[in-house]
């Protein structure tokens, strides 16, 4: 028995990664401009893939350390500094974070894409809990 390497030889189906933006297409994206459309599954799961929380708020936080920097430098007592930069901070936290969702599905609307797969993973997840709770609790008469 004699044995064909084309037998053995199996089709390689890895799952590519979508293309990734260039460092100035980046930097556009950052500051609000549209990517291509080639780009739009790096733009899906920026919004809405793991730590899109995270990379939100790194990149609305970062331009306010300079200015928050600056007021540590007004002359006074540590205590007035201090609390100016707070109350430019928590606010601006709070609104960002309460914000979050507003601006990410603008960000999908930007880009031609459905605002509704925003909130894809949150429905999938209460759907199994429902499906769940269902099965334990209603069965069939």
């Amino acid at each position: 028995m004699t044995e064909h390497p084309a037998d053995n030889a199996t089709p390689t189906s890895e799952p590519t990664a979508p293309p990734e933006p260039t460092a100035r297409q980046r930097l556009g994206y950052v500051l609000g401009r549209t990517l291509p459309a080639e780009l739009h599954d790096w733009v899906v799961g920026d919004t809405t893939g793991p730590g899109a929380t995270r990379r939100y708020a790194t990149r609305c936080l970062i331009p306010l350390i300079p200015i928050l920097a600056g007021l540590l430098l007004i002359p006074g007592p540590w205590i007035i500094r201090t609390g100016m930069v707070l109350l430019l901070f928590l606010p601006f936290v709070y609104f960002l974070l309460a914000l979050k969702n507003i601006y990410l599905r603008h960000r999908l609307v930007s880009h031609g894409l459905d605002p509704r797969r925003l909130n894809a993973t949150k429905q999938r997840r209460l759907d199994q809990e429902q499906a769940s709770y269902e099965s334990r609790y209603r069965s069939a008469p």
